[in-house]
């Protein structure tokens, strides 16, 4: 899939969700779209779980689906509504208008 998306978007799971309710996610889906009938599906499916499965991944994809132009409180707050997901350019974006304001450093 060529798709970016969140990976708890993928396995429908909350942003305060542990690790028991993703596994069971991974779980469900996995039996709704197995590898042998649909493995792009699937394939998304494993790569969602592998991301939230890594606590540095799931940090990374909880940060870049946050509105980068927010402070990082309101990030890290419980749930928060529901975006899609942004991936890295989003944040590239606003660091670029930053330093662009700012002017190069020395």
């Amino acid at each position: 899939m060529t798709e970016v998306s969140d990976p708890r978007q993928v396995l429908g799971v909350r942003l305060n969700d542990g690790p028991e309710e993703i596994r069971a996610a991974y779980l469900r889906k996995v039996k709704e779209f197995p590898p042998e009938r649909c493995p792009e599906e699937f394939e998304a499916i494993r790569d969602a779980f592998e991301s939230l499965n890594d606590v540095r991944k799931a940090t990374l994809a909880m940060l870049r689906s946050g509105d980068p132009r927010a402070s990082m409180v309101s990030v890290l707050e419980g749930e928060q509504p529901r975006r899609p997901y942004a991936g890295p350019q989003a944040w590239l974006d606003v660091l670029k208008d930053q330093g662009l304001k700012q002017g190069p450093r020395k």
